[in-house]
């Protein structure tokens, strides 16, 4: 007898289990889990990662990543009102700006403000924090900024109308009607970009480092040459979860509440 539609899917999902369970199976019985349990999640090495990889690499990481969401939200912000700007250079620079740091990877954004300023202004002396919270700031503003013209677009046309009919400036209507409801849309999106450049922090290395200064991809390399497994990149990573997955959970809860987002964040 022919199966059901209902049935057909039944069968085919409970198939998908049962291909899961067998791989599943097969990986826990050809795996040597005593050689990865030396490799992974040695627990002599990973006593030895603590309190410093709490202390200076998990801090150093939180402070990098907050000083380039800010930079990156600032700048976001001003190159979002240029791309709506009726002034035409201003909406041709911004746009610019974004298609040409938005196609270059991170890594040669760290290496242009490590190598590049430097020669460019020979004067001039970036602290290192400095130097990293420009990298980050220009790494995450040209995503930013999509995200919050979107956002801007996004607020209804009405709003707009019945601030100015109550005699408020453009600038004003902008400041304290637009972009106010502008940012209750793009929470989820800005939640996922603070997420991406928690981990595009792991290039702060390329400017530099003292022990003091290390973030937490920095210490796991440095463990792992006095370690003769890997346990040091397995610490670093659960002490990324441990930013990452408070802020995924802020991300889902920001949804529920003020809807899906727009679309707009990325990574490089």
């Amino acid at each position: 007898m022919a199966l059901s539609r209902r049935q057909r899917r039944s069968a085919f999902r409970w198939a998908q289990y049962g291909l899961l369970l067998v791989i599943v199976l097969v990986f826990a019985l050809l795996a040597d889990w005593g050689r990865l349990g030396k490799a992974f999640f040695d627990l002599e090495v990973a006593a030895k990662q603590f309190p410093d990889v709490i202390t200076v690499a998990l801090k150093n990481t939180i402070i990098f990543t907050a000083l380039g969401f800010a930079l990156g939200l600032g700048l976001g912000l001003l190159l979002a009102l240029m791309r709506l700007s009726s002034v035409a250079p201003y909406r041709w620079f911004a746009r610019g700006y974004i298609e040409f740091f938005r196609g270059l990877p991170a890594l040669l954004i760290f290496l242009a403000v490590g190598v590049g300023v430097p020669i460019a202004f020979p004067n001039v002396f970036l602290p290192r924090n400095i130097s990293i919270m420009l990298a980050l700031g220009i790494v995450s503003s040209a995503y930013m900024a999509e995200t919050i013209r979107a956002g801007i677009q996004a607020v209804p046309r009405g709003q707009v109308e019945a601030a100015r009919s109550l005699g408020m400036s453009p600038a004003r209507t902008m400041i304290t009607v637009v972009i106010p409801q502008a940012f209750r849309i793009i929470l989820p999106p800005l939640a996922n970009e603070l997420i991406m450049l928690t981990k595009d922090s792991s290039l702060a290395f390329l400017l530099g480092t003292t022990p003091a200064q290390q973030e937490l991809a920095q210490f796991s390399r440095q463990a792992l040459l006095e370690a003769k497994g890997l346990t040091p990149i397995v610490v670093a990573g659960l002490c990324y979860l441990v930013i990452t997955i408070p802020l995924s959970i802020l991300q889902q809860r920001l949804e529920k509440k003020y809807g899906a987002g727009v679309p707009g964040g990325g990574t490089v």
